[in-house]
């Protein structure tokens, strides 16, 4: 199958020199995790929730409001494109390889789609899939954080392993989810509230229990790829962790499931 009868033509796109605010706002309206950006219609990146984490988390950019950051600023420059002819099997791999969440798919140097993880987990279901359990291809290295561990701890967390969401854990047992969303929103609505000359020492007192999403869906191991797409599909969590026994034992997420279609569309 061709990139192009997977990928979504409804494409999504901020301008260079807008703010982050409006990013922000496009995000939330159309409920999209990243946004292709262009100058004068062309490609020029492409911004996501964990890269305004990252940047709104960092100490350079810790006093600055979203309102006074441009897009530019935030964007990666160095986007990754494929063609609409390229095999979906080729484009997975390319996603896994580099670490991305989406490539805007090209036609004579035009940006005609986008396809990211979601569109994926969509191709999960069905007969094949009834036979694959959550334990075969699940993740069982968990990276997890405690609910009175600091939100800066779990940017960290996020940024050196790579990952959008982390698991909050009291005592092996699950009782919330944090995300790169749950971080942006909690930045912005810190630099909003905290006067700027406070905001240095008081950004240390936010704690993951004050932001993140308490009774998470859960999955369990024995469940099979179809259930797990279906469930990803219906709440649009890019993420779930595995519990057996009431203890955490691993999670599966979109990244998975694309794995999974590379190998075997390979």
């Amino acid at each position: 199958m061709q990139i192009k009868n997977l990928m979504s033509e409804n494409i999504i796109t901020v301008d260079k020199d807008q703010n982050l605010t409006d990013a922000l706002k496009l995000l939330r309206k159309h409920n999209v995790s990243r946004l292709p950006v262009t100058n004068n219609k062309e490609l020029v990146g492409i911004i996501s929730e964990r890269d305004i984490a990252n940047k709104l988390g960092s100490s350079k950019y810790e006093n600055m409001p979203a309102s006074r950051l441009h897009v530019s600023s935030v964007m990666i420059k160095d986007v990754i494109t494929v063609p609409q002819s390229m095999q979906l099997g080729e484009v997975a791999k390319i996603m896994l390889e580099k670490g991305i969440g989406s490539v805007p798919v090209m036609e004579d140097n035009e940006m005609v789609g986008i396809v990211s993880k979601a569109d994926f987990v969509t191709l999960a279901v069905g007969i094949a899939f009834d036979k694959i359990s959550v334990k075969e291809i699940m993740c069982k290295n968990l990276i997890s954080v405690s609910p009175s561990e600091r939100i800066v701890h779990a940017r960290r967390q996020m940024i050196e392993s790579r990952i959008g969401r982390l698991p909050v854990v009291d005592d092996e047992t699950l009782v919330g989810m944090v995300t790169s969303k749950d971080l942006m929103r909690a930045f912005i609505e810190f630099r909003k509230s905290v006067p700027e000359k406070y905001q240095k020492s008081q950004i240390k007192d936010l704690l993951v229990e004050d932001i993140m999403s308490s009774n998470p869906v859960f999955v369990s191991k024995d469940m099979s790829i179809t259930e797990i797409s279906n469930i990803i599909m219906e709440t649009g969590f890019n993420g779930l962790p595995v519990v057996e026994n009431d203890k955490v034992i691993g999670i599966i997420t979109q990244t998975d499931i694309l794995r999974l279609i590379e190998k075997l569309e390979s």
